[in-house]
């Protein structure tokens, strides 16, 4: 099993409009930002209303925790934890 990252964080339930720069700023506040990443959609790029998040290290990760999981930024409450790594999803069924 791959050991979590306990510097990465997930950043759930964001505004469609947080741009990447927005959530490094607001995560900032809480210690150094290596990297803040909204995802988007391939197809659209539109958001799809979560990031991640990774800190110069473990503390500053908890930190950003406590800071932001409940709290709001652009009028939405943030579900915010320790990114859990990657798993292999099933394939999807080709459209026809």
């Amino acid at each position: 099993m791959e050991e979590v990252n306990k510097k990465k964080l997930y950043v759930g339930n964001l505004s469609y409009s947080t741009t990447d720069e927005g959530l490094k700023e607001a995560f900032a506040k809480a210690g150094e930002v290596v990297e803040a990443r909204v995802i988007t959609d391939k197809m659209s790029g539109r958001s799809k209303g979560f990031g991640f998040v990774e800190f110069g290290s473990e503390e500053d990760a908890q930190k950003g925790i406590e800071m932001w999981d409940g709290k709001e930024l652009e009028g939405r409450p943030l579900k915010v934890n320790l990114a859990r790594p990657m798993t292999e999803r099933p394939a999807r069924p080709e459209l026809s």
